[in-house]
């Protein structure tokens, strides 16, 4: 194949500027750099702490009147710590796995979600004092809680817990022969106690009696671990070194404790909160959810799509150029994203790269999921142009055309017409592969299902609505592909 000269310059411009022009478009959703020192708190006048809102009554979402808000144990003590720094209170969603992360790279100012302050934490960010000491329970099918009585019934059991939490390794280390199961998110592993894959879920006491009374089938019980004080309560988190910040949050830790305001006031407002979502679990009275679900997996797909396809087309031009540089970079990129999961592209763009630029998670995850699509893109558009017999190339040089006019208008049209099914079947798996998002808080649907779940104590109807909805998208998007390529067969 010839050099393609310049038409790849042309879609190196192209593509330049419409990166370019995307990342202005979402500059208004962005925040300037975040720094989380108190006077920069103060300053901004926002402190904006991270949470994973599935774990009532510490945090959760509540649907009120079409409406949600994080309510919780933790954003009552969240709410006056910033009280009494005298700014406002800014919630910011993802999940726990990825919680310590965004406040190490800068994405928030605290972290509160019932983190246990271990010493394996400590050495990475810096804890406030402990506001509650809450205990731990297990939860187990109510139907078999006369064999389960302590932490003791469960030896050479399968028991879950939350990943990378203190109750993991509580179970892994107290229950003698105990398989432990690890999930991120305490809807997937109360689904998994439902349906038989473990045989109990460990959890603070709080959560696990808020899913008991919430639960009829389920029913909680007093794990008896050997607790340290010193690191089964629950705290604060900042940033290493963030240490005028920590003490602020004292302050206002210290005014709970000595009127014991979560056993007093904070727990029962939990309790109220819990009700207003356990009132209606129907679907419906969650539309509002699924609704957003499919309107942020529809934009990431849709851009992610178009930006996919346009680099994509360059890194097959780059490397079917004669150019050893270009060949060189387009073959490196397009092997190492084909060779590393999207989950860790999603993270990296996240918080790798966000350690330079506090780039917001939903423009994250469109760079993630664009990058990672344009590297399948690239070899499917490779495929399809050398499919085109040479004789066409050049038919289209003893007719005068340059060689950006012959790909424009004869090697290019007919390759679209060879690789659409296989490009059709690229856009199908990323408007699935999106889902991939939520780990970093993008709200795309199965973010918001996970959340219906965690609301409503309903483990499976929230997935089953998700599956339909995918379903439901995916064949139009099957359907539309289609239409094209039989008018594509037809111009033929």
């Amino acid at each position: 194949m010839k050099n393609t000269g310049n038409l790849f310059y042309r879609v190196v411009i192209i593509f330049i500027l419409t990166m370019s022009f995307g990342s202005l478009s979402t500059a208004k959703a962005d925040v300037p750099e975040m720094s989380s020192s108190l006077s920069a708190v103060k300053a901004r006048g926002e402190l904006v702490v991270a949470t994973s809102p599935d774990y009532p009554p510490y945090e959760f979402l509540v649907n009120k009147n079409g409406h949600s808000t994080v309510q919780g144990v933790d954003i009552m003590v969240a709410k006056k710590v910033a009280k009494n720094i005298g700014v406002k209170l800014v919630v910011k969603k993802m999940n726990f796995d990825s919680l310590l992360v965004a406040l190490q790279t800068g994405k928030c100012d605290m972290v509160i979600g019932g983190v246990n302050p271990t010493p394996e934490r400590r050495k990475n960010v810096l804890f406030t004092k402990m506001y509650y000491h809450g205990g731990q329970y297990i939860l187990v099918k109510k139907s078999m809680s006369w064999l389960y009585h302590d932490k003791n019934s469960f030896k050479n059991k399968t028991i879950g817990a939350q990943t990378g939490t203190t109750q993991y390794d509580l179970a892994k280390k107290q229950i003698k022969g105990v398989k432990v199961r690890g999930m991120t998110s305490y809807s997937d592993l109360v689904l998994a106690l439902k349906t038989n894959k473990v045989n109990g879920v460990v959890m603070e006491k709080p959560a696990a009696l808020a899913y008991a009374k919430n639960d009829g089938s389920l029913r909680a019980i007093n794990a008896e671990f050997k607790l340290d004080k010193g690191t089964t309560g629950v705290a604060i988190a900042v940033k290493k070194g963030n240490v005028s910040l920590a003490q602020a949050a004292n302050k206002g830790i210290d005014q709970i404790q000595k009127q014991d305001l979560v056993n007093k006031d904070y727990l029962k407002k939990a309790g109220q909160y819990l009700k207003v979502n356990t009132e209606d679990t129907s679907m419906w009275h969650y539309w509002r959810f699924f609704a957003t679900g499919i309107e942020y997996t529809l934009i990431i797909s849709i851009v992610s799509a178009i930006l996919g396809l346009m680099l994509g087309l360059l890194l097959a031009l780059m490397r079917l150029s004669k150019n050893r540089l270009w060949r060189g970079i387009a073959i490196s990129y397009i092997e190492f994203l084909r060779g590393t999961p999207m989950m860790v592209q999603v993270m990296f763009v996240y918080f790798g790269i966000g350690v330079l630029i506090n780039i917001p998670a939903l423009l994250a995850g469109i760079i993630a999921v664009s990058l990672n699509s344009g590297a399948y893109v690239a070899e499917i558009i490779r495929g399809g142009i050398n499919s085109v017999d040479s004789g066409q190339t050049e038919a289209a040089e003893s007719l005068g055309l340059s060689m950006s006019d012959s790909y424009r208008f004869v090697i290019l049209p007919q390759a679209m017409r060879n690789i659409w099914p296989a490009l059709g079947n690229e856009f199908i798996t990323l408007l699935k592969d999106s889902s991939i998002v939520s780990i970093i808080g993008v709200t795309d649907l199965i973010y918001e299902s996970n959340l219906v779940r965690s609301d409503t104590y309903r483990g499976v109807m929230p997935i089953f609505i998700a599956m339909l909805l995918y379903f439901a998208m995916t064949f139009i998007l099957t359907r539309i592909l289609n239409h094209y390529e039989r008018k594509m067969q037809y111009a033929n």
